[in-house]
């Protein structure tokens, strides 16, 4: 069973998705799972057919940072963006480009971590360059992606890895 459920999402303006989704982990061991190479590799994957077999992550305000993914039928999937923003361990803005463009061009990504209690919230909004780019992401498998891989961040942070 899977805690995909968990994972909210929402369309506030004709450019944005906003998700969401709260771990039972304090805010800087999500933070640091979001940051840490080594650890974004162990779970920002959604299906086990595809593997991230790169993770370049260069943290600092101008930094890029490189992610593949690797299918044995499709092939590769790569994207990557450049860090505009970093408030440590309370939120990141980033820009995000997939190499094969089915999104119809960059998009700035902003999450923030919020915690409370204990439990950490993650709230990440994606601003695409168009109403119709924003549509395309939403007819593609990508939230149910974003809840896979958000499940296995949860279990990953359970284990205190």
């Amino acid at each position: 069973m899977t805690d995909s459920a968990k994972l909210t999402a929402e369309t506030p303006s004709d450019r944005e998705i906003v998700v969401r989704r709260t771990f039972d982990a304090p805010r800087r061991l999500v933070f640091e799972a979001f940051t840490t190479p080594a650890l974004v590799q162990r779970w920002l994957f959604g299906r086990d057919d595809w593997p991230m077999v790169t993770c370049e992550i260069d943290f600092r305000v101008g930094g890029k940072y490189r992610y593949v993914w690797r299918n044995a039928e499709h092939g590769d999937m790569g994207m990557g963006g450049v860090y505009r923003e970093i408030d440590a361990p309370n939120r990141t803005v980033h820009t995000e480009l997939f190499d094969q463009d089915w999104t119809g061009g960059e998009t700035v990504v902003t999450t923030v971590f919020e915690e409370r209690h204990g439990k950490t919230t993650v709230t990440s909004t994606v601003l695409y360059s168009s109403k119709q780019a924003r549509d395309n992401a939403l007819k593609t498998p990508m939230l149910e992606g974003w809840g896979q891989a958000y499940d296995q961040l949860a279990a990953m942070l359970a284990t205190g890895w």
